[in-house]
Parts: structure tokens; C-alpha cells; sequence
């Protein structure tokens, strides 16, 4: 938000859970002040019956970007979710679009099957997917079965395909805010006791009476599963509060590993974001848009 004040910018949402309106408060939405402090875009924008790609969302921050531009404005993306931050940067594999149809029978087999006969249909189908992928992660092999079955042609082949540039002539600086890792874990478990503190429940009980299907994104999100199954009864609400920190502390610790290795050009901050440096951050924006180099 500093840098969207000061260079005239707009913030647009790269995380993969953001997207989803149900859940300001788990998903840690910025709040309705901060979003009066200065334009954000594609938080809170989708129904969580909805499945957002990172095709779907590549193409929806593109055209938030070019209204940037068109406006005058500094598209500033941020958020944690590398496949939607590959996807941009890098582009999309061409994979043709598949039918409702055929994503319905993906899932209706998925629950049929269960969670490891299902991930040996899709070893059957596309084997290099399937050994990249264990058989929890329940969306992306759904994606290779249903586009396996929907094209004749493995995702992995789709993959291998020259990639398709949402944008053209569009030069990214990227910058990575990376704490001490004791001082980010520590950050993590305060803020999800404030989410439970401040109607992070609430919020849960309304996903609930929506009846949605819990194969969807949105009721895998951190601290999704465990706030539902305190409400439940199955669950205390510390048991509930310490699982769902742990699961965030791991997945943050999956996310430093991926800025080492999926963003070697990054201009990284080892330290917690605050005023200190924020004149440092300043002048690298300044410098990149004056030179174009990172």
C-alpha cells in the first residue's frame, strides 16, 4: 500500500484464496480502510463455488494491468501464490479450454474413487503428472485428468508447449519481503489468533450454511478445515487454533523455498516490512522505472 500511495499505483491480488469473497478475515483481506486508502483490485471478487486457475486469474489481473496503464496508474501485484505469479511473468501453457461438462465428471469421479484410486487413474493418464503430484492435492490432479480426457493429449504435453505471454512489452520488477524465519512464524500464529479473536468463526458458520462442495478451493484454505471442525464439535478451539497455525507455518516455509528458487532475480528484503526500510523499497521502484532494470 505505501508503494501503490506513492507511485500512484493499484494493488492487485495474487493470492489464491483472496480472490474468494466468503472470506475477508481468514484469508486476511485487506480491510475496508485499507482499501479506501488506495484502489485494490480482484480481492474478494469471485463466489467460492467458483474454481479460480491460474489461467482464470492470469487473464483477469492482464486486464487489470493494461486499465493500469490506460489510467496512468503502477500496477503493484502482490500476494503468494507462485502459479499465478509464474503465469503472468512467464505466460500460459496453451491448453485449450475444457468443458463444464467434463470438469464435473472429474470431480464426481474423485469422489467415486477416493483420493489415491483416483491419483492412479490420472498416473494411467498422464504418469508424469501423477508422480509430481501426491494424491492430496485433489484440484490439480482433477486438471490433468479432465484435460487429458477432454483433449486426447497429457497435461504435461500441454505443458512442454511454448507458452503464451498474457501481456506484451511488459517489464516486471520483482521485489520479496522475507523476514527472519522465527519472526515470521511468530507473525503467523498472532495473526491467526486475532483472525479467530475477530470473527474468523463467524465467518466460518456462513461458509458452512452455503453448502459448499468441500472438494473447492475456497474450503481448503488455511485454517478452513480446522475452524470448521471446531465448529463441528470435533474438534477444542485451541486444538483447532494450533493445527491451523502449524499448516500455515509449513506453507510459508514451502513459500521461502519457492522465492529461492523460482525467483533468482528478485530484489530481496531480509527483514519485516516496516518504515525503516521503506525508503529503500522507494528508491529500487523509483530506479526500475526510471531504467527499466531491476
Amino acid at each position: 500500500m505505501d508503494v501503490a500511495e506513492h507511485f500512484t499505483g493499484t494493488v492487485i491480488n495474487a493470492d489464491s484464496q483472496q480472490v474468494y469473497k466468503e472470506l475477508r478475515i481468514v484469508t486476511a483481506r485487506p480491510s475496508v480502510a485499507d482499501e479506501n486508502r488506495v484502489p485494490h483490485r480482484l480481492f474478494g471478487v469471485l463466489s467460492g463455488r467458483e474454481s479460480c486457475s491460474a489461467g482464470r486469474w492470469t487473464e483477469l489481473a492482464a486486464a487489470e494491468i493494461e486499465a493500469c496503464f490506460a489510467a496512468g496508474r503502477l500496477p503493484v501485484v502482490v500476494g503468494g501464490t507462485g502459479m499465478y505469479l509464474k503465469s503472468l511473468v512467464e505466460g500460459l501453457s496453451p491448453i485449450p479450454e475444457v468443458a463444464e461438462s467434463v470438469r464435473d465428471a472429474a470431480t464426481a469421479l474423485h469422489a467415486k474413487l477416493g483420493a489415491e484410486t483416483f491419483h492412479t487413474e490420472v498416473q494411467k493418464l498422464d504418469p508424469k503428472i501423477a508422480e509430481r503430484l501426491p494424491a492430496g492435492d485433489t484440484q490439480r490432479l482433477i486438471r490433468a485428468w479432465e484435460v487429458a480426457t477432454a483433449t486426447g493429449r497429457r497435461l504435461s504435453d500441454w505443458q512442454d508447449e511454448p507458452r503464451i505471454q498474457p501481456l506484451e512489452n511488459v517489464r516486471f520488477a520483482q521485489i520479496a519481503v522475507v523476514p527472519e524465519r522465527e519472526k515470521l512464524y511468530a507473525g503467523i500464529d498472532a495473526r491467526f489468533t486475532w483472525m479467530v479473536d475477530h470473527g474468523a468463526l463467524d465467518e466460518i458458520k456462513a461458509l458452512m450454511a452455503l453448502n459448499f462442495d468441500s472438494d473447492l478451493p475456497v474450503m481448503k484454505a488455511l485454517g478452513v478445515p480446522e475452524l470448521i471442525a471446531h465448529v463441528q464439535g470435533e474438534m477444542s478451539r485451541e486444538e483447532a487454533i494450533a493445527k491451523a497455525q502449524q499448516f500455515s507455518r509449513n506453507y510459508a516455509k514451502r513459500q521461502l523455498t519457492w522465492v529461492r528458487s523460482q525467483l533468482p532475480n528478485a530484489h530481496i528484503f531480509r527483514a519485516q516490512y516496516s518504515e525503516s526500510f521503506r525508503e529503500e523499497i522507494f528508491s529500487f521502484v523509483h530506479e526500475f522505472l526510471l531504467t527499466g532494470r531491476a
